[in-house]
């Protein structure tokens, strides 16, 4: 019994000074003007609002009722989370391996929430794990430079580089030693793990979505198809990039889907220095979230957002270089998705590809109506169920006449 009573008092005195060290953490900044948002209890904060199985639909919906401008507290982080095209205005703010090290970082970690805590750091398992495959990460992408360098080194120099990939740039620009900084073999290795991470999980995503809509809506989805394959003739064995700019209703289609489904819908900032956005200060590192999903579904500037309609990219000058905050599916700013162009080019050319090649129907005995488009939350919103159809291969007017 003494013993439970002791326990219980080692308990009460952390949870108390705890809270006393959140309350003086509070008193720090009296006069500071926070934007709303919801309650918070001690400890916690607002973590019990936002803890659920989609925290960016939580988040749009807590968004709507505080404001465009929301301060939450998760844990002992302080967070703002912009959701308002006005807002994102005003200021700039390999593959098990790789699959493994994106669970990671796409996973709930205590870490994040109570960063200063040494107790909780000590006890969470995720750190060491981070660690233990970021190494045999860089143990994979280190083989991969020392062949590369070897057969360089083998070669005759001869290779034109027009017909270098873009390791092969990178390995000759550190050779050449002609930048204003060193190309180091670290950097190298960081520029490649960027390029599959970044340009895998949500070129995949956004294909994922691309088809589950369009399959969903047999009217876009014949309209696309009959604009490919009349543009582009029906004896065309590969779609390249030079063939996009003749595909105008395509690329509204791809727009339309980055709306609905950003690759990521939490774009995470932090404050660099005190500031005021909208007559609130916002501390400095304090973490900033603009929830460019509820920016893309938002009614004050789509006509019905939830309805998927290509055709809203006609008549209007919308593109990925942010001239309008409504529009951010790869982010604003310097900070801008360094990937873009290279991730659109690619989901262009695939698209353009899978639909030119083959038509695309739900496989037998599905429903015909619509498809489950349930969501499953990580560093992107990917499909709940994978996506399932069958390709049956398109034969033109022209070769069946051949035949």
């Amino acid at each position: 019994m003494d013993g439970w009573l002791s326990l219980c008092f080692i308990a009460g005195s952390t949870l108390l000074a705890i809270w006393f060290l959140d309350l003086s953490r509070r008193r720090n900044n009296p006069n500071k003007k926070l934007p709303p948002g919801p309650w918070t209890l001690p400890i916690v904060g607002s973590l019990l609002h936002v803890v659920g199985a989609f925290p960016h639909r939580t988040i749009a919906e807590l968004s709507r009722r505080h404001g465009p401008l929301m301060h939450l507290r998760l844990g002992e982080v302080a967070t703002m989370v912009v959701s308002s095209a006005e807002v994102a205005a005003m200021r700039d703010e390999y593959i098990r391996e790789l699959g493994e090290s994106m669970e990671l970082v796409t996973g709930f970690c205590l870490v994040d929430i109570f960063p200063s805590s040494r107790l909780v750091r000590w006890l969470n398992s995720v750190e060491r794990r981070m660690r233990r495959s970021y190494g045999r990460m860089q143990s994979i992408i280190a083989d991969i430079l020392d062949e590369r360098k070897a057969a360089r080194a083998a070669g005759d120099g001869s290779c034109s580089t027009d017909d270098e990939d873009l390791l092969e740039v990178l390995l000759r620009l550190q050779a050449e030693d002609s930048l204003e900084f060193p190309l180091t073999t670290e950097i190298i290795g960081a520029v490649m793990f960027d390029m599959f991470a970044g340009g895998t999980d949500t070129t995949a995503t956004v294909l994922e979505w691309a088809m589950s809509e369009l399959v969903n809506n047999a009217e876009a989805m014949t309209k696309a198809q009959l604009e490919v394959r009349e543009v582009l003739g029906e004896d065309r064995v590969i779609i390249t990039n030079c063939d996009i700019a003749k595909l105008p209703y395509m690329r509204m289609v791809i727009k339309e889907v980055l709306r609905l489904h950003p690759p990521i819908p939490l774009v995470p900032r932090m404050a660099r220095d005190d500031c005021n956005i909208m007559g609130y200060d916002m501390l400095k590192g304090t973490n900033v979230l603009v929830n460019v999903f509820a920016i893309s579904r938002d009614s004050r500037y789509w006509e019905n957002p939830e309805e998927f309609k290509p055709e809203r990219f006609e008549n209007n000058n919308m593109d990925y270089n942010v001239t309008y905050f409504e529009f951010i599916p790869f982010g604003a700013g310097r900070r801008q998705c360094p990937g873009m162009f290279f991730g659109i080019s690619t989901v262009h050319i695939t698209l353009a590809n899978m639909l030119y090649h083959f038509n695309w129907m739900r496989p037998e005995g599905a429903c015909l109506t619509s498809f489950d488009m349930s969501e499953k939350f990580g560093l992107t919103i990917r499909r709940r169920y994978d996506l399932q159809l069958r390709a049956i291969p398109w034969v033109g007017v022209k070769n069946i006449l051949l035949r």
